[in-house]
């Protein structure tokens, strides 16, 4: 087998524009393409994630489910995304500005939670 490397994640998501808009005005990704549906409307954002891969963002009409953010049941956990630790501080900023709030904070990482509740990381592990 030889795999290369990261190609891209799909999360589904209830509202595909308002989660776009975190990755693409928050965190500063790229939209690449937009996916419809025969009908016309709106099926699928892509956004190019910074140093190769993309996110899918693909519209569904169930509910997100609350949760804590660490919680013991199995399956994707979180997306971390690499940042300077001299970024840090700006990151911080940012996401403030945003209104987004600090889930948690360690020594390497912020996180944070997208707006339908998906965990999300910026790390600069294991840079001190």
């Amino acid at each position: 087998m030889d795999v290369q490397g990261f190609h891209h994640l799909a999360i589904q998501v209830r509202d595909v524009e308002k989660v776009t808009a975190f990755y693409r005005e928050v965190l500063g990704f790229s939209e690449l393409k937009r996916h419809h549906r025969p009908d016309g409307s709106l099926r699928s954002i892509w956004v190019e994630v910074p140093g190769g891969g993309f996110l899918a963002l693909e519209e569904v009409t169930g509910q997100p489910e609350p949760g804590p953010f660490r919680n013991e049941q199995p399956g994707l956990f979180l997306l971390a995304f690499r940042i300077s630790k001299a970024g840090r501080a700006g990151a911080v900023e940012a996401l403030a500005r945003a209104g987004v709030p600090l889930e948690n904070e360690t020594r390497w990482t912020v996180y944070v939670r997208d707006p339908e509740g998906n965990r999300v990381a910026l790390s600069h592990h294991p840079e001190d």
